[in-house]
């Protein structure tokens, strides 16, 4: 996951397909404190939403909109996990190569496990009740297990790995940024089962998952979503999307696709005719942000973003303003 927030004019016109979905930025969440951002993940049943920040990871209420809590001591953390079942969750600590253990109810720190080169996506299996991190510098997965946090094992993957989901049935599929691929892994035994080519994506990043279908949402840096299809290992949709995507998802309850990227637009893609994708809209949001998260009750969109004082130089992050964190509601 890229760090560096760019800037770039917004693109505020759709293709020639798009028609109006009605989704627009319904409420602007102020959190302010300290930190950048990346990952978010929502738990749609006990109404949180997490959103990593540096070092820490902040807690939101998603029904009343307050900031609840804090999770410290999580140096470079990218994305977290959550097993709801065991009541534990888990972040992917980047500058610490470690997954930070904590209670999902107390948000208390339980333990710590050793990962590989850091961690950026990370995510919690339910068929195999495991945890895996993608491990970009090591270009791997490290696989432990949720309830004692022992390691099992580490799977090369040949690339570096970029967003991953789970089917929830014993699949995880991540995308592989430097091959344009995604890798298939078999959560039960541990191990790659198929790798599939995204051509012509460029740098895969942001990953959505329809497991009922059998389709990966992999958000590109060339400016395109591909749509995978995992029973013929095919793309059979490529559609238009923003530039800087880095967050992708699927919502199950509307049929919609999601890129999120850093111009400051959501790009959302619908199913028009049986295979057959088109852009429904583009969402003008905020410039930087490219990460997103649905909550699967009222399947809204939330996208982190701040405001800036100046932008950031060839190899330099743009200066945000203080206490300027907020989080974009996108919604109907």
């Amino acid at each position: 996951m890229k760090k560096i927030i760019l800037f770039c004019c917004m693109v505020l016109a759709a293709n020639a397909y798009a028609d109006d979905s009605g989704y627009r930025v319904i409420k602007r969440l102020k959190a302010g404190g300290a930190g950048g951002w990346d990952y978010l993940a929502a738990d749609g049943a006990a109404r949180r939403l997490y959103i990593s920040r540096s070092s820490h990871v902040m807690v939101m209420d998603l029904d009343t909109d307050k900031v609840v809590g804090d999770i410290a001591n999580t140096p470079g953390v990218h994305g977290i996990a959550l097993a709801p079942e065991l009541n534990r969750g888990f972040t992917s600590n980047g500058k610490a190569d470690t997954s930070t253990v904590f209670d999902l109810k107390t948000l208390a720190v339980l333990g710590e496990v050793k990962t590989g080169g850091n961690p950026d996506a990370i995510v919690y299996d339910p068929a195999s009740k495991r945890v895996f991190t993608f491990n970009g510098r090591s270009k791997d997965a490290t696989v432990f297990d949720a309830a004692t946090g022992k390691v099992l094992r580490t799977i090369p993957l040949g690339g570096k790995p970029e967003f991953a989901a789970t089917d929830g049935k014993g699949r995880v599929y991540v995308n592989i940024e430097d091959t344009n691929q995604v890798v298939e892994i078999d959560s039960l035994a541990a191990r790659e089962s198929r790798r599939f080519s995204l051509k012509p994506c460029e740098e895969p990043s942001g990953l959505g998952l329809d497991p009922e279908h059998h389709r990966v949402f992999s958000g590109c840096h060339n400016r395109i979503m591909t749509v995978l299809d995992i029973q013929t290992g095919k793309v059979i949709a490529t559609l238009p999307i923003g530039a800087q995507v880095d967050g992708n998802g699927f919502d199950a309850g509307t049929g919609l696709a999601f890129s999120s990227n850093g111009d400051g637009t959501l790009t959302i893609v619908r199913e028009a005719s049986p295979g057959t994708f088109a852009v429904a809209e583009t969402v003008a949001t905020q410039r930087g942000s490219r990460t997103m998260v649905i909550d699967p009750k009222t399947h809204a969109i939330y996208l982190p973003g701040a405001q800036f004082s100046q932008p950031g130089g060839p190899g330099q992050r743009p200066v945000m303003v203080k206490d300027s964190f907020e989080v974009l509601v996108v919604g109907k």
